[in-house]
């Protein structure tokens, strides 16, 4: 008699285990066999269908065959993760406690989530029609783009989209010529070996002595983790492209992460100018085509280069060669919700795996990363000096207490600002703070204007007008009149980057001004239009919040003005101070980064801090070493393994019960000694966001196998209690948001 066959199945449901399935009615049985893990099946679950991911075809289950559902039908027949994937996955919702199905559907496109079979399609590439060949050289002068697209397809039978990208050619204008019968579109069957015999479109630039040195100690050869500490404009993406030339070299493939869809971009642009090979991007930005596409196309071994954010991680290569990550310390990297994984943490599981080189760049590494560098357990490459003939900004603390300000601004910012434009030079202007104003005042009773679901105030916005909560999303309109004593004296309080650009064109009037925030760049490639503007050279004024920060390259910035220095010095997060130091030099590095020299102003009502005087006179590493010294006293990150148990409700007290359940089973798992402690449970940072109430227990370990061992088995406690059904709960093992 023939062993039953039953199917192992990962399903995207918020619940710690698999599910057996029997075959598909009519499918194969001897067939069975051959079906590999990581193939995607679509299967009922409970009153609707969901895709899931086959770990394994086995003979025996703890459910009755009689009790098992039969499968609706495999997807594909290969398997769309392969085993290194596959492995990483488990792993990874291991490690940071969550469903296995849930981490798959992480590393999965969502059109794959959605049953599309993972099969790549040709590429399309723009060729000439026959009358389109017919026409002479310098034809359609009048319309310059089009006259650029076709003079280039003379030169080039045919180009593919990132080559329109690298010509700075919108695709609507490939579209005019199409309407006129001059170019068609064709589809190419993609080789995954690359026509080129050069790898490169130009050359590499020369490395400076410094560079060098850092570059040599990088091995090729085997896993190791490299911090890249440069100063902001010392040359560490130039790195990073000799880097990963000799990986490509080698026929292998590249990885980079950056933090914001904001930077891919300006760093495809980069690589494409760079390599004459395939560059795929993976973010967020993209539709789900697009991004599938590229995913496959990485699968493929076509793309040799992929950049991306976060989730980019999980992209399946041929023969991946190295990985690097670019501002390793910011939080982006983290999910703060689901499966919440680092990348970064993750990144060196992976290198780890494959046995290949991990490259870790910041100029304000995160002390996690710093940690490990100064333990030996990562390789220390310093770059000191900015590349070329650029020199470090002078960074000027401007003490504005008793100051009469201008809307924010302090009269030796204004002047400051006005010479800088005078000599023909741009300016950047920052405040982390979106909107007109932080919150609305009422001048006669005190009222603010608080959101109704969130322990926050509304923010002002002027464009449209109304009120908006950023935590949860809330809106509602401005109101004429006091809610509390009908007033009509409602007043904004504070300063906002809408309003910094509205105070910034009264003052400087028939000046460009250029606000970057969530707000001016939420429609599609509007940071890239808005940064081209910059890049004019012309002289104008940038007013952004800390996207600014993150890894622009502004030539002819020579002057930030940085308004409210003191954010992050009073938090209530442990990690505040050190996020704070990172932001500030962050922003401070975009001033002078090309042949001009730059100036930083910080505008601080707590000059004399010694967090802010460590900063400026000594730098981010004497900060850093004052930061590791309160958290070693202090038992916590790096020193220590952090793990919060988070629960939320509409309603407190269910919230509060359930983790006093979560610590009752903790301590009875594993009670409380110096290597292992229990805090709460506490509210949360802001205890009510979204109509709901939030609160956290704190496990803090003094060894992090003993904390996953506790996870582990209070996990599955918690799931099988009934307290969990009337919470929403997560376990967020190296939490970096406390609140």
């Amino acid at each position: 008699m023939l062993e039953p066959r039953l199917l192992e199945i990962a399903l995207p449901v918020p619940l710690r285990r698999n599910f057996d399935y029997l075959p598909p009615i009519d499918f194969p049985l001897d067939a069975l066999d051959s079906m590999q893990a990581g193939t995607l099946i679509k299967v009922p679950f409970g009153h609707q269908e969901l895709i899931g991911v086959l770990l394994a075809v086995k003979s025996v289950s703890s459910y009755q065959p009689a009790k098992l559902r039969p499968a609706l039908g495999f997807i594909d027949h290969h398997p769309v993760l392969d085993t290194e994937l596959l492995e990483l996955c488990r792993w990874a919702a291991d490690y940071y406690q969550s469903p296995l199905g849930e981490a798959l559907q992480t590393a999965l496109p969502v059109l794959l989530r959605q049953g599309e079979p993972a099969r790549l399609k040709g590429e399309p590439v723009f060729v000439l029609t026959t009358e389109g060949k017919g026409l002479p050289e310098g034809a359609l002068k009048r319309a310059r783009k089009q006259a650029e697209l076709l003079a280039a397809l003379q030169k080039t039978p045919q180009l593919t989209r990132a080559d329109l990208d690298l010509l700075e050619i919108p695709r609507a204008i490939a579209k005019n010529l199409i309407d006129k019968g001059l170019v068609r579109i064709e589809e190419l069957v993609i080789s995954t070996q690359n026509p080129a015999l050069q790898l490169l479109r130009e050359p590499p630039l020369p490395l400076s002595d410094e560079q060098q040195q850092a570059f040599e100690q990088i091995d090729f050869t085997g896993f190791k983790t490299w911090l890249l500490d440069g100063a902001t404009g010392s040359g560490k993406t130039e790195i990073y492209l000799q880097a990963i030339e000799q990986c490509l070299q080698q026929g292998k493939q590249a990885l980079v992460l950056v933090p914001e869809i904001g930077l891919t971009p300006q760093t495809i642009q980069r690589f494409q100018r760079r390599f004459a090979v395939p560059v795929a991007a993976l973010h967020s930005g993209l539709n789900d085509k697009e991004r599938l596409e590229a995913w496959l196309q990485a699968r493929a071994g076509i793309a040799r280069i992929v950049i991306g954010t976060r989730s980019a991680l999980f992209t399946p290569f041929q023969s991946l060669g190295i990985i690097i990550i670019d501002e390793e310390h910011d939080g982006s990297f983290k999910q703060q919700d689901g499966f919440r994984y680092s990348a970064r943490d993750l990144a060196a599981v992976r290198a780890h795996r494959l046995n290949i080189p991990l490259i870790l760049g910041s100029a304000t590494p995160s002390l996690e990363t710093l940690h490990n560098a100064l333990q030996g357990r990562s390789q220390h490459l310093q770059l000191k000096a900015r590349a070329g003939s650029a020199r470090p900004p002078e960074i000027q603390l401007l003490d504005i207490r008793g100051e009469i300000l201008h809307d924010g601004f302090a009269q030796a910012s204004i002047d400051a600002i006005s010479e800088t434009l005078a000599r023909g030079n741009q300016v950047l202007v920052f405040l982390n703070r979106r909107g007109y104003a932080p919150t609305l005042e009422c001048h006669d009773c005190g009222w603010l204007a608080n959101c109704h679901f969130c322990d926050a105030r509304m923010t002002v916005h002027q464009t449209p007008r109304h009120l908006h909560c950023h935590h949860c999303d809330h809106q509602r309109a401005l109101p004429r009149r006091c809610p509390h004593c009908n007033s009509s004296h409602l007043q904004p309080i504070g300063q906002g980057t809408e309003r910094s650009e509205i105070v910034l064109q009264q003052l400087f009037p028939g000046q460009k001004i250029i606000r970057v925030d969530r707000d001016s760049t939420r429609n599609k490639n509007a940071m890239q239009k808005l940064l081209e503007d910059v890049h004019t050279g012309e002289p104008c004024i940038l007013v952004g919040t800390q996207m600014l920060a993150k890894g622009h390259h502004f030539a002819d910035v020579t002057l930030v003005v940085i308004i409210d220095a003191d954010a992050g010095l009073f938090s209530t997060d442990f990690r505040g101070p050190e996020r704070m130091g990172q932001l500030l030099l962050q922003v401070a590095g975009r001033a002078g980064r090309a042949e001009k020299p730059g100036r930083v102003i910080l505008q601080s009502h707590h000059t004399d801090h010694p967090l802010v005087q460590t900063l400026v006179t000594r730098g981010y590493h004497a900060l850093a070493d004052l930061i590791l010294q309160e958290r070693q006293l202090t038992a916590l990150p790096p020193y220590r393994q952090l793990a919060l148990v988070r629960a939320e409700s509409k309603f407190p007290q269910k919230a509060t019960d359930f983790l006093t359940y979560a610590r009752q089973q903790a301590e009875i798992l594993s009670p409380a000694t110096p290597a292992l402690s229990y805090l709460g449970p506490l509210p949360a940072l802001m205890e009510k966001r979204g109509d709901r109430f939030r609160y956290q227990l704190q496990i803090n370990s003094a060894q992090r196998k003993p904390l996953q061992q506790l996870l582990t088995e209070l996990a599955m406690k918690l799931e099988a209690s009934p307290l969990a059904k009337a919470v929403r709960w997560s376990i967020d093992v190296d939490p970096q948001e406390m609140g």
